[in-house]
């Protein structure tokens, strides 16, 4: 088994476990998006990529768990079909796609949301009376996400531009990102093993990581208890605008060298 023992590489990878915890139970996704980014500064995005899911795996168990009464299941039933679609062209093109081009879909995609979102006061305060409803677009934005997802565990800002202007219940937003992404990190165990991005080495690596895990969701509960709805959106715009800006910043560079 070939464990990574270098000491450098645990004091990057145990704070984006403990941020990844802190995203599943306490704002519904987006923060854990820079989980992958941090651990490639010491590891290459593949290998950071196959140690980082069974560890997304166990914390989607303490997700479900602490929101199992709070989904919304009519998004679900829409959500759940494109997903499984995504995670299957990713699974099929992941050799095939460069990271720089994967951070820059998955960047403008958050951006433009962003810049919709406040593009204007008459804009802002029609979003306000009437909040969007499920509808078809669900089956394809959570089919982006699946696909996002499944080449960089970045699958969030492509659903938050689908939920958001639902302006959900804080508690039923998280737990409706709980369990899509619940079931869509357990189905990319299929091409991650497939791949052999499940090896001995990453697996005995994230079981290594592990006992950061509770130290995550004890933090993302709290955190989430403690925020009004209000806050809670303010938030989770905020970092969709910090991580469209930082995928962006990141990909356009790199290609436009290339």
């Amino acid at each position: 088994m070939d464990l990574i023992t270098d000491p450098l590489f645990y004091a990057v990878a145990i704070p984006a476990v403990v941020i990844s915890g802190i995203s599943k139970t306490g704002v519904g996704g987006g923060l854990g998006i820079v989980s992958v980014p941090m651990m490639t500064l010491v590891i290459p995005p593949v290998q950071a990529a196959g140690i980082l899911l069974p560890i997304l795996c166990v914390l989607d168990i303490a997700a479900l768990w602490a929101y199992r009464r709070a989904w919304h299941r009519r998004n679900m039933a829409l959500m759940l079909p494109g997903a499984l679609v995504g995670i299957t062209v990713g699974g099929l093109s992941f050799h095939y796609l460069s990271d720089d081009i994967v951070r820059l879909i998955v960047g403008t995609v958050a951006l433009a949301f962003v810049a919709w979102r406040f593009a204007g006061k008459i804009v802002l305060r029609q979003a306000e009376r009437a909040p969007s409803q499920p509808g078809p677009r669900g089956v394809l934005w959570a089919g982006l996400s699946g696909f996002t997802s499944t080449v960089a565990h970045a699958g969030s800002p492509p659903v938050q531009v689908y939920l958001l202007p639902q302006r959900l219940d804080k508690s039923v937003y998280v737990g409706t990102m709980a369990v899509f992404f619940a079931v869509v990190n357990y189905t990319k165990l299929i091409p991650y093993g497939l791949l052999g991005q499940l090896s001995p080495g990453n697996l005995g690596t994230a079981l290594a990581l592990a006992p950061a895990i509770p130290v995550g969701v004890w933090l993302g509960l709290r955190f989430h208890g403690m925020l009004s709805d209000k806050w809670f959106y303010r938030i989770v715009f905020a970092m969709l605008t910090l991580t469209g800006v930082r995928l962006v910043w990141q990909g356009v560079p790199s290609l436009l060298a290339g």
